[in-house]
Formats: structure tokens, sequence, C-alpha cells
């Protein structure tokens, strides 16, 4: 099972850590590992937050999610997206931006540097949205629910989540302009910039989950019909096709996981030029570490982890929550990538404890009611 499930991710990694030592040597393969080591800390709760939706999704799509999503999330984030930003940032076309980066890498990093604020705008709102979204929602199992069931009760508030979203850009962008008055107002337009970005961000979370939603509400009824066509197929002999099985929802749903995984990337490759500047050695480095978390992500919903262990989930939305708001903090201030990359792991580590804790008190509870039915038919016997 796993080695059916990661044997992609096994092959991928032999020739990207091949190709880094053909092209740079026995330094370039460690900074490739570093990096992805790097992508597989900060994405794991992207794992998780996946698996919880591809779950709904037929065997069809994910091996979409695992192919076709993989070469978006590689080739689109991890190589495509470093040149955009400096395109865009520095008005260059492409073809300019990636000569750039093969000739000028100093220059290249630098002016990713200063699309930083917009960037970090961008991908934490669309995370604080997921977060906000998911706290104000009243669930059935609740993990800290001296927080989740207050939560849940504000959560009755329409648009309240947006409303907090908006306040917390707001400050952000406020706070952004302040210091760069203090420190001679050379970023004193990039405020505007920032509040540009997070609304883009509001506004794409909106626009797929959206759509995402009213696909996922028709769930149901679709896989309904499904059945009833498959019955139909075998009474008839001519079998469906997985596509049609699939239908739209798991379409949208697709691209909502893409999306997700883009601005769960933004941290990542940001990461990435703490550690090198090469395009090439970034994109091999964060196309394993991608390459792992998809794997991961089929991994939990063959195993029926997330019904194992159900507070999982919740631990994957804290630590969005906590990388929306170190995304933000960093508009303005350095945050150290270990810490960025730790306190996601810790979150989830804490929930997974915390279900193995509960399946055991539920497992202990099961078998001392067993004992008393035993005992009280023993009784009833004598």
């Amino acid at each position: 099972m796993v080695l059916k499930t990661f044997g992609w991710s096994f092959a991928v990694t032999a020739l990207g850590l091949v190709a880094a030592v053909l092209f740079g040597g026995w330094t370039a393969l460690g900074i490739v590992a570093i990096l992805s080591v790097l992508e597989i800390s900060l994405s794991f709760d992207n794992a998780v937050v996946n698996a919880g939706i591809l779950k709904k999704m037929n065997a069809f799509w994910q091996k979409i999610f695992l192919t076709i999503g993989i070469l978006i999330a590689v080739f689109g984030m991890r190589l495509v997206f470093p040149v955009v930003i400096v395109a865009v940032t520095a008005s260059l076309n492409p073809i300019e931006a990636v000569d750039l980066a093969l000739s000028d890498k100093d220059q290249y990093q630098q002016l990713v540097t200063d699309a930083h604020p917009a960037i970090a705008a961008f991908g934490g709102m669309f995370l604080l949205m997921i977060f906000l979204d998911f706290i104000f929602e009243d669930r059935d199992i609740k993990w800290l629910g001296w927080l989740e069931r207050p939560l849940a009760k504000l959560g009755k508030v329409d648009m309240l989540s947006v409303c907090i979203a908006l306040i917390v850009l707001l400050i952000s962008a406020l706070t952004f302009a302040a210091n760069a008055h203090q420190h001679g107002g050379a970023h004193v337009d990039k405020a505007e910039t920032v509040l540009l970005s997070g609304i883009g961000g509001l506004i794409t979370y909106l626009i797929v989950g959206g759509l995402s939603g009213y696909f996922e509400d028709k769930l149901e009824e679709e896989e309904e019909r499904e059945h009833e066509a498959e019955e139909e197929a075998e009474r008839t002999g001519k079998p469906r096709s997985a596509v049609a099985l699939a239908g739209k929802a798991a379409f949208f749903m697709f691209l909502y996981l893409e999306v997700l995984d883009a601005s769960f990337s933004f941290d990542g490759v940001i990461g990435a030029f703490a550690i090198t500047n090469d395009i090439v050695l970034m994109a091999l480095g964060l196309g394993i570490g991608a390459m792992y978390v998809r794997s991961l992500t089929v991994y939990l919903v063959r195993q029926g982890t997330l019904d194992d262990y159900v507070y999982l989930e919740h631990g994957a939305h804290y630590a969005i929550g906590a990388l929306a708001a170190i995304l933000l903090v960093t508009i303005q201030y350095e945050i150290n990538e270990f810490i960025t990359g730790s306190v996601g792991v810790i979150l989830i580590a804490w929930s997974f404890w915390s279900s193995v804790r509960r399946n055991r008190a539920l497992a202990a509870a099961e078998g001392n009611a067993e004992g008393s039915d035993a005992k009280t038919e023993v009784s009833s016997g004598v």
C-alpha cells in the first residue's frame, strides 16, 4: 500500500537528486534535500486539508490530482510562479524574467523580496478565510471545546468571517504604511498594494470556495443519479466512462484543491529564497516535496486516517490559521523559517495525539460496557 501510494514520490526523489548532482554537484544535492524537507514540513497541513476534500472524489479524480495536479503544482507554483512574480513586479516580460533568474540571481532574488508584501497579503487572506470559515462552523466533533463552542455561536452572524478578514487586512496595511513613514516612506506606496492584494486573495477565496460549495451541495444528488446510471449501464451492458462518473462537483473541487495548494505554496516559495536563489534547484527541491504532499494526501484518504483520527482536520485548520497570521506578519517583519514550519507540525502532532487519546478512551469505555453486560448476563443466569 505504501509503495503503491508513494512509488512515484520515491521515483521523483531519485531523479531529482540525480539531476541536482549533475546540475551543481553535491552542494546542489544538499540544497535540494533541504528544500524538499522544508516543503513537506510547511505543507503537511495542506495534505490533511486536501484529504478531507479528496475523499469526496472518485478514483479517477484522485488519479488526476496525482498526475495533472502535480504538474500544475510543480511547474505552475514552484517554477513558473517565482518567474511571474518578477515579471509582474519589475514590469518585465516572461522571457526577460527567466533570463534575469538565470543570469543575475541576486537581482532576481531582490525583486522577489520586494514583491513579498503583496504575495503575503494575497496568500494570508486566502488562508485566513479558510481558517475563519472552519472555526465559525458548528461541528458535532470539537477538539478545543472551550474555544470552538463560543466561536460556533458567533459564526451564526452572517458574513462575520469576511468582516474579520477585512479588519485584519486593514490593520496590516495601515501598520505597514505607518512603519514605512517612520523609515522615510520608501514603501508607503506598497501599503496600497498590500490592501489590493489582500482583497484579491479574499475575492479569490469567495469565488472559488463559492463555486466549490455550490457543487458540493449538489454532490449527493449527482451521486444518486450516477448510481442509477451505473445500474442502468449494468443492465444494458454499456459501461460508463470514469469522467462521466466524476461529475461537475469533482471538477470544481479539483480546481479548489489546486487554488488551495497554490496558497499553501506561497510560504514555501518565499522561504526557499532564504536557502537558494537558483530557480532550477528551487523547482527540484520544492517539486519533490510537493510530490510527497500529494502522495500523503491520497494515503490519508485510502487509509481512512481522517475518520480514525478525528481531530487531525482541526489541527490542520489551526495550522492554516497560524500560517495565515505568519504570512500577514511577514508583510512587515521577518520570521524564521523554522518557526513557520514547526508551528504547523506541532499543531498537527498535538491534534493527532488528542485523537489517539480519544480513541483509547472510547475503546476503554466500550470494553467496560461489554464487561458490565457480561456480568449482567451471568447474574441473570444465576
